[in-house]
């Protein structure tokens, strides 16, 4: 199963702390995480395998986005910060569009994101 991981800056501590909290689950089974850049860096820098792509302003979001629509990503944990301006928002939108267009998994916080862990 591939779980993309994303998070704004503002978030990308709360993401690592979620994937702590998760170890477990996420280690214990075969997930395959995949994210954007950065926080494929830290989440990498707390012990996590991770695929990085390209940071999300840069195509990241975007990337993520194809590999949905080509249905080998099955959840994505996309913790947004809702109070802060993105240049890459037309990215974001496409990739939530995506999600809904495929009937893919979208946490946009660590509570939907625990539901969802929970469920597999």
């Amino acid at each position: 199963m591939e779980i993309a991981i994303i998070a704004h800056d503002g978030k990308k501590a709360e993401m690592v702390q979620f994937l702590m909290d998760n170890k477990e689950i996420l280690q214990s089974k075969s997930i395959n995480l995949i994210s954007t850049g950065t926080t494929g860096s830290k989440a990498k820098k707390a012990g996590f395998q991770v695929e990085q792509m390209l940071s999300g302003p840069y195509g990241g979001d975007a990337q993520i986005a194809a590999r949905v629509a080509e249905g080998k990503t099955e959840i994505v944990l996309f913790f947004r910060d809702p109070l802060e301006k993105h240049p890459h928002e037309p990215d974001i939108f496409m990739l939530m569009r995506l999600c809904d267009v495929y009937d893919v998994p979208l946490a946009t916080n660590p509570a939907t994101a625990q539901l969802i862990l929970n469920s597999i």
